[in-house]
């Protein structure tokens, strides 16, 4: 019995601290923030909303094209060719996607102008311009970095599909490439969905890292115009954080969604 009133004690004081934190910050929204800097850079929020989501979905969606093959030919061989993937993977999980980020932009990103001070027609085509956007730069490093985590997690994917399914469907006269679009790699799709959902949060929430290679993504405007301009910090940064909640709620809502609509076996 004490046990019991125990519990609810301990319910209510935990009920009472959260309602003291929301009614702190409803009284903090309401009188102690500043928002008059919204009329003024909305379009760059706008914009900047626009570059983190192109680098997300993109980054994701090439990722995952790329990780399927890393991931079946580590189970499938040849042996020198699962040998590169793994080592591909081994490398991207065992460095801060920051340093790869820098890598390849101070690094690749260097190398464009060296070739147009000997080929100086190298600056002529447009794609020049292309070559030294930063956008692009993040959006390698955000893709290979990608494939590297699922590429190892699309090969526990493809061997945690039962032998005996995919015997069973050699069985039936299927050709390996039949055999893998129609049985393997479904049943590996439906397996790695939960685990590709977090993937996807936790690459969404790495793109602020882009601003840190001078692309104006969402946190790159709020850290590097609006706080610097206004020295408004703390408004700025809920908003952000605000942001970033509302997109990861609506990527698990959806890969949940989807795991529903998903059969579980074929």
């Amino acid at each position: 019995m004490s046990f019991d009133i125990f519990k609810i004690v301990v319910k209510g004081v935990v009920v009472l601290i959260l309602v003291a934190i929301f009614t702190g910050l409803i009284y903090w929204l309401l009188k102690v923030s500043q928002w008059s800097w919204m009329a003024t850079y909305y379009p760059l929020l706008i914009k900047g909303l626009w570059l983190t989501l192109l680098l997300w979905v993109f980054s994701c969606a090439l990722g995952m094209i790329f990780a399927i093959p890393i991931g079946l030919v580590q189970v499938t061989g040849p042996r020198w060719l699962a040998a590169l993937a793994k080592g591909f993977c081994t490398v991207i999980r065992g460095t801060p996607l920051l340093l790869q980020l820098w890598l390849i932009y101070y690094g690749l990103g260097s190398l464009f102008p060296k070739i147009a001070m000997v080929y100086p027609a190298f600056r002529q085509d447009f794609m020049w311009l292309i070559r030294l956007d930063a956008f692009w730069y993040a959006l390698l490093a955000f893709t290979l970095s990608f494939a590297g985590y699922e590429g190892e997690i699309m090969r526990g994917a493809f061997l945690g599909v039962p032998r005996g399914e995919l015997e069973a469907a050699r069985a039936f006269g299927m050709s390996p490439w039949k055999v893998l679009t129609r049985v393997w790699f479904p049943r590996a799709v439906r397996l790695v969905l939960p685990t590709l959902a977090g993937e996807v949060v936790l690459q969404l929430k790495s793109t602020p890292l882009a601003m840190t290679v001078t692309v104006m993504d969402l946190a790159g405007v709020v850290r590097n115009r609006i706080t610097q301009d206004t020295y408004i910090v703390y408004e700025p940064l809920m908003l952000l954080a605000a942001i970033y909640m509302c997109l990861t709620f609506l990527t698990v809502w959806a890969f949940s969604y989807i795991e529903k609509k998903v059969p579980q076996k074929r």
